[in-house]
């Protein structure tokens, strides 16, 4: 369904039931389709779970003229947040998506109870070279359903518009990040497949040190796409955290 702008997925009980909500923020250039089995997983207990797509992405392509910049992005992310969520939630993010998250969670920290962070890109000061062949090697470990869903995807939402995103999050990472992390103020779960070519352990734990209040976790056989390959495994930490306990 479209909702305020934004193409929503809505799994387990409607909004506003008195249902806990988590939120799931996808990646660049993608849609909500390849958190569809997390979701699953989740709104099975119970939990209202909301899957948007971006503006500029997929199905929300249209409702902007001009690709939004990360911080604008939070922001849109935000005025849907307000209008559709009642009270704050648990935002999970993947990849670039979790650039998005950390910016409205520096900026509207009303809106957010806890954060999950899963394989967060992109990593400052690493070139677009080098990330790029991270992701292309990420790319020979994720199954292959998940692959025809991603091209499918980056069709839809366009090269010209993949390739503006890219270049606002390459800049958000080199300038922005890291500051948005560190003003997170909300217990965050920082999340990493075991196999993930694109996320390094290194930055994984710098990531946790940055936010005022991490924790790490690894999801074994799985790539920068855990929620995808292992829905299960990342479902059960999202639970486990969701109800206070350590990742």
């Amino acid at each position: 369904m479209s909702t305020y702008g934004l193409f929503t997925r809505v799994f387990g009980p409607p909004p506003g039931t008195g249902a806990p909500s988590v939120v799931l923020v996808h990646g660049l250039g993608l849609s909500g389709r390849y958190f569809v089995p997390l979701a699953r997983r989740l709104a099975a207990n119970g939990v209202t779970v909301l899957v948007p797509d971006l503006p500029g992405n997929v199905r929300s392509r249209v409702c902007v003229r001009r690709t939004p910049d990360v911080v604008r992005t939070a922001e849109a992310l935000a005025r849907w947040h307000r209008q559709l969520v009642p009270g704050p939630s648990l935002l999970v993010a993947n990849s670039v998506g979790c650039q998005v998250v950390a910016a409205l969670a520096a900026r509207h920290p009303s809106l957010v109870h806890r954060l999950v962070l899963l394989g967060p890109a992109l990593t400052p000061g690493v070139s677009v070279w080098r990330q790029g062949a991270g992701l292309l090697a990420d790319a020979f470990r994720e199954p292959p359903a998940l692959l025809g869903l991603a091209a499918a995807d980056y069709l839809r939402t366009g090269p010209l518009r993949w390739a503006v995103s890219l270049r606002h999050a390459l800049r958000d990472a080199d300038v922005a990040f890291e500051d948005h992390l560190a003003r997170v103020a909300v217990p965050t779960l920082v999340v990493r497949g075991a196999g993930d070519t694109l996320v390094s352990e290194a930055w994984t734990r710098r990531v946790t040190r940055l936010v005022p209040d991490g924790r790490a976790a690894e999801v074994a056989d799985a790539a920068h796409a855990a929620h995808y390959s292992a829905p299960d495994a990342v479902a059960e930490l999202i639970e486990k955290f969701a109800a206070g306990a350590d990742g």
